[in-house]
């Protein structure tokens, strides 16, 4: 991944042209050629294929049609309006503090019928307890040297949780069996938290696997990511958080999803390995 906002931005504009490029290439035209087709100047095919000109939608349109590949159009759009925010520093996500962040994802939330969550090493934010969400907001702020507003964005994280109780809504989430290890804060906020999940596999709506430590693997652990619906992935990185638009690539992480589920363990065995992480807490 490149280590800034605005080489990963460059990175995936010359890709998008390059893809452009092989689109022309394999109807056998020359740039020239396509040029003429399109009515345009040489040059511009030619800036946009390099990735020094970002195409605009009717740009991606002729390149679909034109060279007989229009079912590439959607994808083509889809990449092109997600490279702009497609990586985003914490540093510039969280200038004033975490409530912002926390804050600007409550639309897409609501707007949200089917989650598919994995997590390898934390619970994600919509299974949190206040405590357990203070504990790790507090880590967080400290580590990147954010202003201190831990209570109001663990407030809003803990607002947008009304969703769960939606039955009209799907949560798949998957944890690797470390983030029921990984400690934050004391043991009573850490058994409380462990609890909360107990409570959770009974809602309809919500489906809960673990990953077993000694699991035959098919999937090797990844970044935690979030599916919304068939919109968008989120990945979080150390440094950034990754928006993914583009159908081929939200497809890739449903099926590493898939796979995911293949291996986890639901039911009687999760709650059994949820049990064994309260009784190591001794």
């Amino acid at each position: 991944m490149p280590n800034s906002p605005y080489s990963a931005a460059q990175a995936a504009r010359h890709a998008l042209g390059q893809r452009l490029k092989e689109i022309r290439k394999s109807n056998g035209m020359t740039a020239r050629a396509f040029a003429a087709r399109a009515g345009w100047s040489e040059s511009k095919a030619s800036r946009i294929e390099n990735g020094k000109t970002f195409p605009a939608d009717a740009d991606l349109r002729a390149y679909a049609e034109l060279c007989g590949a229009p079912e590439a159009y959607p994808d083509l759009l889809a990449a092109a309006h997600g490279i702009e925010g497609m990586y985003v520093e914490w540093r510039r996500l969280q200038r004033d503090g975490m409530r912002h962040a926390q804050q600007a994802h409550v639309s897409l939330y609501e707007r949200t019928e089917h989650f598919r969550i994995y997590e390898p090493s934390v619970i994600p934010g919509i299974l949190q307890t206040r405590n357990y969400a203070r504990a790790i907001m507090g880590t967080i702020s400290a580590f990147r040297h954010l202003p201190d507003d831990v209570d109001a964005a663990v407030d809003v994280r803990m607002r947008r949780q009304h969703i769960l109780r939606d039955a009209g809504r799907r949560f798949g989430i998957i944890l690797e069996e470390a983030a029921l290890r990984a400690r934050f804060g004391n043991s009573d906020v850490m058994a409380a938290q462990l609890g909360h999940l107990l409570t959770v596999t009974s809602r309809q709506q919500v489906s809960l696997g673990i990953v077993p430590f000694t699991v035959n693997r098919r999937m090797w652990p990844l970044e935690g990511f979030w599916i919304f619906g068939n919109e968008q992935v989120l990945i979080e990185l150390a440094t950034a958080q990754v928006t993914v638009k583009q159908p081929s690539e939200i497809e890739t992480y449903e099926r590493m999803f898939s796979e995911l589920v293949s291996i986890a363990r639901y039911g009687k065995h999760a709650r059994a390995l949820i049990a064994e992480a309260i009784h190591a807490l001794g």
